[in-house]
């Protein structure tokens, strides 16, 4: 598990994650809001991070979640001892952040998930959180899990509003036949993920995150920081080919599945 040198991305949102799960720091007028807190294992990544880009982690405000998996709401429960958070996730992945469901991923990594926490708030479709000026807007779009959401918020830079978003889970790996067999889950999953994939190509974004960095190629545009060239990280070009690469990888293993 690699640590990665923070950076900023575009106006107030920061890169404070590691290789394997993306983490993004918000920083606004009231406190900070941490999107995915990683791996437990990755805390202290996260952490050391935050305090690198000259914020103070005990300031977070918020821990928003972008699905219920072992990778991106594992380190929360030990964040909460160091910072006084109320915590998000949709609500259909609950009980997953709960313990009442062991579908967290955590044994298909090779973990066992002892960190369970209840979230404070269970978000629905068109829920939006604030804090200080920034309001994320939450759009469910289940799929790679039942819960997962996908956020959208207005960020500023050098005088120019933008728009960034994230969808909260493009893996396919948890609507494989496989999986779904194995846990006894609706294959409906894969009809909820086109069309939550639809759906956001509705949404205009300026600056696509990704909860994991291959999603948003999140290093090798942050090589490109410097460069002379503007902002990396503002490519609005990119949401809707993302969106289509997503539902051409499920639609290659369902036909894979079918040849078997």
């Amino acid at each position: 598990m690699n640590h990665i040198k923070p950076f900023k991305i575009c106006g107030n949102i920061y890169f404070v994650g590691t290789e394997p799960a993306s983490s993004h720091l918000i920083a606004t007028e009231e406190g900070l809001i941490l999107l995915d807190s990683g791996y437990p294992q990755t805390l202290h990544h996260v952490i050391e991070s935050i305090w690198e880009l000259g914020f103070d982690s005990r300031e977070i405000r918020c821990v928003i979640h972008s699905h219920g998996h072992y990778d991106h709401l594992g380190a929360t429960r030990a964040l909460l001892e160091l910072a006084d958070a109320e915590t998000f996730l949709g609500a259909e992945d609950v009980d997953y952040a709960n313990g009442t469901l062991d579908l967290t991923w955590a044994k298909e990594l090779g973990y066992v998930y002892k960190e369970a926490f209840e979230p404070d708030h269970a978000l629905r479709d068109g829920d939006r959180i604030r804090l200080g000026t920034t309001e994320i807007l939450c759009l469910a779009t289940p799929g790679h899990t039942p819960g997962t959401m996908s956020f959208f918020f207005d960020t500023e830079e050098n005088g120019v509003r933008y728009r960034a978003g994230m969808h909260g889970g493009v893996g396919v790996n948890s609507m494989t036949a496989e999986f779904l067999n194995r846990y006894h889950l609706p294959f409906d999953c894969r009809e909820k993920f086109f069309a939550g994939l639809e759906r956001l190509k509705r949404e205009h974004v300026d600056v696509p995150l990704g909860n994991h960095v291959h999603c948003n190629d999140t290093l090798g545009k942050a090589a490109r920081i410097g460069s002379g060239a503007g902002n990396p990280f503002i490519a609005p070009g990119e949401w809707i080919p993302f969106l289509e690469t997503c539902a051409e990888r499920l639609q290659r293993q369902i036909e894979a599945e079918r040849r078997r």
